[in-house]
Order: structure tokens, then C-alpha cells, then sequence
């Protein structure tokens, strides 16, 4: 079976630019991912690792130990690569800049949200990490800028995530499709599970909060009730399902058709997942795979970042059901 690092080297041909670089950094994900899939099938032996860590992030939300565990594991890795300028993430409030002179050199920046749905982890439900690469476009030389993450999702190099559940998977496209890799603690290598993967047109699964529903705008109430009519034509009434980690509930989607939906609501009018976490590397794999992803008008990889965490709204899956929310939301705008 051919292993993640088997993988990547081949696919190293494709990108005849990157003179490895790109290599090393999904190496050092992989790094990342192995310690952090450690440490998270701890969590029930070990205090250390579970509960609040009694402070909040730059958003306001209460920080686990292990989002910050997670995060400092991230920034460690990637600072002791010589492939990366600069990094950003979830749970720090401006981005840092590797400003060495090996990080001056470098040509990458990366994005992330070390560990998405960590409020689950004290119940033993699954979580994520989703990780966002971009080419800089300051000068090489020069430390990194704001203007290096605030760049729109179509210009990703690469993207992906890594599930933490039954098994933990690592999932990534370069541009060239969407790859899983099913992780083998007993020889501690990432194996090809999931080649090629495409997300099926349509499919029965909406994912959303229903509990904040009277806080929903009109299109989104109408399409859930829209989910919940039956019609044999169209294959309804579809099945809920809401896991609440946005990376456990687009993965089951992924692969068994689906939608995920986290609208905007009157609590929080321009939604609340990440542009540039979330957001941006989910849209790249859906479309990758023959999804879309969208805020309810406009394409996801088309919105130009104002901000380090910048909130969106985001309609996520299926190609078919996501343009179906997109007609709701269009017809219900102004209610």
C-alpha cells in the first residue's frame, strides 16, 4: 500500500516550481498530525491535555488545552522548516513572521485551525485540523506581510485536514484532486485509503445547528423545511445529522453526499466560521472534489479577506444541494 511520503514525492513531478519545498512542508503536517493523533487518544488517561485551559482566544471563545497544545505542536514544526515565512492561526490574534534569514527566503505561508470542534474532545467525539498553504506575494528577502494571508482562497497551493475519530485520516489537495490517507499507528505511517475522492452531486444528509433556527434568515428556515418535506422525486425528506466539529460533519458529507451549513443569524450577522481557517481550505477540497462551497451568493474562493479572522457564512457539500440553498437564499433575501 502506498504510504502518504510515497505519495507526496511522486506527486513532486507535478510541481516542477517547487523544488521540494512544498514536500517538506506536508511532511511536517504529517509530523503534526501524528503527535497531535497521540495526544488526543491520551486525553482520557491524562488531565493535562482535557478541559477548559481557563482563557479565550482572539474570538472570545474559551480555549481547551489541547487547541493551545495543538497550536504551539503547529508553530514549533513549521518554524523549524526552512520552506516557511510565516504562519497564522486560529488561535492567535496576528500572524507571525519567521523572520529569520531562512524565513525571509521562504515562499510559503500557512494558515490553520490547530484543532476544529475542541470542545468535543472531554466527550470523546471526533475533531479536526484544517491547514491552508499560500505562495507569499511579497518579495523573497523580505520578512512577510499582512497582505500575505489576506489573499483570496482561489490562490491556495495546497489544503487540507486531518480528522481525529475511529481512525484519524489526513485529507489534502494540491490543485489536483483530494487524496485520504488512513493513519497506521502500528507502523506510524499514513497509507492511500482514499484515492481520488469525489463528493457525490447530491446526496441525503443536511448538517446544521437546528437549535438556532428562529435566529436563521428566511432562506436558510425555508430550505431546512425544504429538507424535511417528503417527495419521492427528489429523493426527500433528507436525514439530519450534526456532529458539530466542521470537519467530522463535511467528511461524512464528502463521502456520502451531503451539505454542512453555518449560516449568519441575528447573534451573529456575518456568520461565525473563519474566512481564512476554515472557510477557504474546506472550499478548496469541496471543489476539489467536485463540490461547491459558498456563503449563500458568492463562491467562497472569490471573496477577497479583509481581515486575519474575518467570519463568514458558509454552504458547504454536495454541488447540487448547495446551489439548491443558493436559490433559497436568493429568493428569501430581502425577508
Amino acid at each position: 500500500m502506498k504510504t502518504l511520503g510515497e505519495f507526496i514525492v511522486e506527486k513532486q513531478a507535478d510541481y516542477p516550481n517547487a523544488k521540494g519545498e512544498l514536500t517538506g512542508i506536508l511532511s511536517s503536517i504529517r509530523l503534526v498530525a501524528k503527535v497531535i493523533h497521540r495526544d488526543i487518544n491520551k486525553a482520557g488517561l491524562t488531565n493535562n491535555i482535557i478541559g477548559n485551559a481557563g482563557s479565550e482566544n482572539v474570538q472570545g471563545e474559551t480555549q481547551m488545552k489541547l487547541d493551545i497544545f495543538a497550536h504551539e505542536t503547529f508553530k514549533k514544526a513549521l518554524m523549524a522548516r526552512e520552506d516557511v515565512a510565516g504562519f497564522a492561526s486560529e488561535e492567535e490574534e496576528n500572524f507571525i513572521a519567521f523572520d529569520t534569514q531562512r524565513g525571509r527566503n521562504a515562499k510559503y505561508v500557512i494558515l490553520t485551525d490547530p484543532l476544529d470542534g475542541s470542545s468535543n474532545i472531554d466527550v470523546n467525539v471526533a475533531v479536526g485540523t484544517i491547514f491552508s498553504i499560500y505562495r507569499r506575494v511579497s518579495p523573497i528577502g523580505t520578512p512577510v506581510t499582512l497582505e500575505d494571508f489576506l489573499q483570496p482562497g482561489h490562490r491556495q497551493v495546497a489544503a487540507g485536514y486531518v480528522v481525529y475519530g475511529s481512525s484519524t485520516m489526513l485529507v489534502y489537495t494540491t490543485g489536483n484532486g483530494v487524496n485520504g490517507f488512513t493513519y497506521d499507528p502500528s507502523l506510524g505511517v499514513f497509507c492511500l485509503s482514499h484515492e481520488n475522492i469525489q463528493i457525490p452531486q447530491t446526496g441525503k444528509i443536511y448538517s446544521i445547528n437546528e437549535g438556532q433556527y428562529l435566529k436563521f434568515p428566511m432562506g436558510v428556515k425555508k430550505y431546512i423545511k425544504y429538507c424535511q418535506e417528503e417527495d419521492k422525486a427528489t429523493n426527500r425528506p433528507y436525514t439530519s445529522r450534526y456532529i458539530g466539529s466542521l470537519v467530522s460533519d463535511f467528511h461524512r458529507n464528502m463521502l456520502k453526499g451531503g451539505i454542512y451549513i453555518y449560516p449568519s443569524a441575528t447573534n451573529y450577522p456575518n456568520g461565525k466560521l473563519r474566512l481564512l481557517y476554515e472557510g477557504n481550505p474546506m472550499a478548496f477540497l469541496a471543489e476539489q472534489a467536485g463540490g461547491l462551497a459558498s456563503d449563500g451568493f458568492r463562491r467562497i474562493l472569490d471573496i477577497q479577506p479583509t481581515e486575519l479572522h474575518q467570519r463568514i457564512p458558509l454552504f458547504i457539500g454536495s454541488k447540487q444541494m448547495v446551489e439548491k440553498t443558493q436559490d433559497f437564499m436568493q429568493q428569501f433575501s430581502g425577508e
